[in-house]
């Protein structure tokens, strides 16, 4: 295996175990030890960068938030993919023909124009609420890099309808993050892997969703969680324990990273 110069986590399932919503002290040590020994951390998640968690002991290098939409380093920008202005609208008119409320995600603001039993629980994984605003209509006319809502997988063709620029990214079954069709982890990886300098070989993810998937296979060595999909482990290079198994610290031992 080369040795990566760069590794990029996702964070609920893989940093942090999702039933404790804890990360472990040994992955905790694992990042700080890789962090000593020069490979650059990046996160790369679906969160808003307002939600980030901090980690004790821990400064991350890189960030890819919106599912790689506004991708960013500690110097500013790399890579920044807001959905079409026009599509925006057009989301937000195919959720309301669903009765489906949605949030919209601008760089400093995350607002819902209502809530469902399945957005709130969406939020909830992450130990938030959707804040319902009447700036919805503003900040849904700016820079939107994701919009969420809850739905079905047998929602997704009407919530897409007429729109060219969005894709889904889904990692649950109840809910999803609509973002636009240049973005996702894979494209952001690639616009941070060239901003630096280096190749897909020169680096390594871990991750746990399906919308890892596209992670996974813009880096040159993937590793899956015990606890990740089906499809995800299907693609991955390696399969490593669960995160509450503290599955990243026995693999980075394990290969000699840590």
């Amino acid at each position: 295996m080369h040795k990566p110069r760069i590794l990029f986590f996702d964070i609920d399932g893989t940093l942090i175990d999702m039933e404790k919503k804890r990360i472990t002290e040994r992955t905790l040590d694992a990042l700080r030890r890789l962090q000593q020994n020069g490979i650059l951390l990046a996160v790369a998640t679906g969160r808003s960068p307002l939600i980030v968690p901090k980690f004790d002991g821990v400064e991350f290098d890189v960030f890819l938030t919106y599912n790689g939409s506004y991708c960013y380093d500690r110097r500013g920008d790399i890579f920044a993919s807001p959905i079409p202005p026009q599509d925006v609208q057009t989301l937000i008119q195919n959720a309301a023909a669903l009765g489906r409320p949605v949030s919209v995600a601008g760089r400093t603001q995350l607002l819902s124009n209502g809530t469902d039993d399945d957005l709130t629980a969406y939020y909830a994984i992450d130990g938030r609420a959707p804040v319902i605003s009447d700036k919805f209509d503003e900040v849904s006319r700016g820079e939107v890099f994701q919009l969420l809502m809850g739905c079905r997988e047998s929602d997704w063709p009407a919530i897409l309808k007429g729109t060219s620029g969005a894709k889904i990214a889904a990692w649950w079954d109840r809910a999803v993050d609509i973002i636009p069709i240049s973005g996702g982890k894979g494209a952001g990886i690639r616009k941070v892997l060239a901003y630096y300098g280096l190749t897909p070989e020169d680096a390594m993810a871990f991750g746990d969703g399906n919308n890892d998937i596209e992670m996974f296979q813009a880096v040159g060595h993937s590793v899956a969680m015990g606890n990740a999909s089906a499809d995800l482990k299907a693609i991955a290079s390696e399969v490593c324990g669960t995160c509450a198994e503290d599955g990243i610290y026995h693999y980075c031992k394990e290969n000699g990273l840590i």
